[in-house]
């Protein structure tokens, strides 16, 4: 004769086990996505100050350089203007190539956006299938 009430401690504690690994399962990637939250933020965040930060020391530069390259240009001008002319123009020719070329390169080297999160993910993965081989079948 099977005792129910036997059963029942057995099931509950079954249902209460699933029950655990389900909200267990679901915290765990609810603590996932917050990380890729704010991964996405400080990346947003980096962007725009490198982007703010390049653009002003961009403008700065160029309108230094430019006003330097007057300068001398002037400077020179009763004896080599043609040349002055020609150094500078073969200067900032040669500085926008070496500018696209490290650019081309960083845009090639690609972002480490979500990088932290894809660990985690990785380490959590192992964390199961280790977990899984150190049970007895």
């Amino acid at each position: 004769m099977i005792d129910p009430a036997g059963d029942a401690p057995g099931r509950r504690g079954l249902f209460v086990s699933a029950k655990d690994l389900l909200g267990t399962g679901i915290t765990l990637l609810h603590n996932r996505l917050e990380l890729l939250g704010i991964e996405l933020a400080e990346e947003r965040a980096r962007l725009f100050s490198m982007l703010a930060y390049g653009g002003a020391a961009f403008l700065c530069l160029a309108a230094g350089l430019v006003f330097f390259a007057v300068f001398l240009t002037v400077l020179m001008w009763d004896s080599n203007r043609l040349l002055a002319l020609a150094v500078f123009s073969a200067l900032f020719l040669g500085a926008g190539v070496v500018s696209l070329l490290v650019t081309l390169s960083l845009a090639r080297s690609g972002s480490k956006l979500f990088s932290a999160s894809l660990a985690e993910l990785r380490k959590d993965n192992q964390a199961l299938t280790s977990g899984d081989a150190a049970k007895p079948r």
